[in-house]
């Protein structure tokens, strides 16, 4: 599979890279519940984590290689910095996979060897067949990356490429890591190694790049014009800084033009084949998902999975789709899985009802998370007359958020009116089942809240970002409310919905404070290496 020139495999870094994003960070279960929904899209490879930059992702990585792929499922792959220490982590925690990789990588511009790692060329190079090689001897297959590669001198690369093949290096990944290059620059460079380098017949080119400029996809299809035949990319384009290429911009561009790349496969144009095995149309259920358990908002007009998408306002576009879809829509809504489905459940549907829902959305709930979020569902059937898949998506988010919560939400009630002093008191258990009771003044209902909930917890934290959004249309729908603290330099998010946006922003401050507990609480699994946390935290 991996060598047909006529796919392009696609690598997902969604839990890797794309939880790099500031206020992203995801817990075990959360982790898991994307990777199980990723192997139902179909990506070809899922990079769980990087196993040696914490216990929590070494476990991470390990559960999901126990639990997700099989034999024709996405090999589950790891990373590892060039070192031993590294490389053996990661293949202690991929180990359960019947699929598994080990994704190697080390700089190779001349910016970052001398002032990164503070090596010569010369030590690279020999850095990098001793380590492919080590990782060879623990799986069969290797990933290679030459961190920066876009800034690196063609003639070096060629050289450490080389190496790394001869070394047993499977895949050669070419990451933009600073989103610096220009789609004409990236092609001539993947053409170049496809050209110079001896033995690249025997690996895949992989690319990897960053949004900085806004460029990452065009860069990537001008690549995969030039010989590359891997995209690693994340769901909704998140990732450091601007974010990662986009999954699903790239899937459907080679779905939408695929008659166009269909060529630079060696296929007949007149009968194109799909050039990926995503399946597109669990592309917005998987958008949907790491937007509610990242708690990072999909701006409304992002390419296929915004909100206005496929929402059209101007009367003369109204016109024209009305009498035919193709005159203003590139792609049919279905084939990327949106519709305005509406689940006929209701206050007397049964637990089997819902459970069966919410595994068809992609939640496999354990048998707590699934006993609240029944309880959930059966009190909003209660307040809402039609409830929406949305609906059930949100209502379900945070308790697969919170496995572990230090703390509890109990009560929450508020004052507040043109002539009134905004005033809440809210009840907060601790872990020890202990409830505790506080009231505060703020300049609004949720300061207000927010102040008691803090004086409650004793977690020093400050508030950088609330944000208020509707999940479906109508006086009775579910306000979404997403909250990021910011404690000693780190963004924790939390997220929650309900029909009272004073209570969502309650149990979303919470759910924060919790992300933040545990977070400052985490332990590194090596500590000697706390003081170089930011090269464990790659941008490749």
């Amino acid at each position: 599979m991996a060598k047909d020139p006529g796919r392009v495999l696609i690598f997902d870094t969604t839990l890797r890279d794309g939880e790099q994003s500031p206020g992203a960070s995801l817990n075990l279960e959360e982790k898991l519940a994307i990777a199980q929904q990723l192997a139902r899209l179909g990506v070809d490879v899922i990079e769980a984590g990087f196993p040696f930059a914490s216990q929590g992702d070494f476990a991470a990585v390990q559960r999901i290689a126990q639990q997700v792929g099989g034999d024709e499922g996405p090999i589950i792959c790891g990373l590892a910095r060039a070192s031993r220490a590294d490389i053996k982590a990661c293949a202690d925690a991929v180990a359960p996979a019947p699929r598994r990789r080990i994704h190697t990588f080390i700089a190779t511009s001349d910016i970052h060897l001398e002032h990164k790692l503070r090596k010569s060329r010369a030590e690279v190079l020999a850095i990098v067949p001793e380590m492919v090689a080590y990782a060879r001897s623990l799986v069969d297959d290797v990933e290679f990356s030459c961190e920066d590669a876009a800034r690196s001198d063609p003639e070096f690369l060629y050289e450490v490429i080389e190496a790394a093949i001869a070394a047993g290096a499977g895949t050669i990944n070419i990451p933009d890591t600073v989103g610096f290059t220009t789609p004409s620059e990236f092609g001539a460079l993947i053409a170049g190694i496809d050209c110079h380098v001896p033995n690249m017949n025997e690996a895949v080119i992989s690319v990897h790049g960053h949004n900085d400029l806004g460029l990452a996809v065009a860069n990537f299809l001008e690549a995969v014009k030039c010989g590359a035949r891997q995209f690693e990319c994340t769901i909704n384009g998140i990732g450091e800084r601007a974010g990662n290429a986009a999954l699903e911009e790239l899937v459907m561009a080679l779905y939408v033009r695929r008659r166009y790349f269909n060529p630079f496969f060696g296929r007949e144009p007149e009968s194109p084949t799909p050039l990926t095995a995503v399946r597109t149309e669990e592309i917005t259920k998987t958008s949907r998902l790491v937007s509610n358990l990242t708690g990072m908002v999909v701006q409304p007009n992002k390419a296929i999975v915004g909100s206005n998408a496929f929402a059209h306002e101007s009367g003369i576009h109204q016109d024209g789709v009305l009498k035919n879809r193709l005159t203003y829509e590139i792609v049919d809504a279905r084939t990327v899985g949106l519709s305005d489905n509406r689940i006929s459940l209701g206050k007397l549907s049964g637990r089997s009802a819902v459970r069966a829902r919410l595994e068809e959305l992609g939640y496999d709930l354990t048998r707590e998370d699934l006993d609240e979020a029944f309880a959930r569902f059966k009190d909003l059937a209660d307040r809402k007359r039609d409830i929406t898949d949305r609906d059930l998506e949100a209502i379900v988010s945070e308790q697969v958020q919170q496995s572990e919560a230090r703390f509890q939400l109990r009560l929450v009630q508020v004052s507040c009116g043109s002539s009134l002093r905004p005033t809440a008191t809210v009840i907060l258990a601790q872990e020890d089942g202990q409830e505790q009771t506080a009231a505060a003044v703020g300049t609004g209902p949720v300061d207000a809240v927010c102040r008691a909930l803090n004086a409650l917890a004793g977690e020093p934290n400050e508030l950088i970002e609330f944000s208020v959004k509707s999940v479906t249309e109508g006086i009775d729908a579910m306000g979404e409310v997403t909250i990021r603290l910011r404690r000693d330099g780190q963004l924790f998010s939390g997220h929650s919905a309900d029909t009272d946006v004073v209570v969502a922003a309650a149990q979303a401050f919470v759910n924060a404070l919790n992300r933040l507990v545990e977070g400052c609480g985490r332990q590194s699994l090596h500590p000697q290496h706390d003081a170089v946390l930011a090269d464990l935290r790659p941008g490749i």
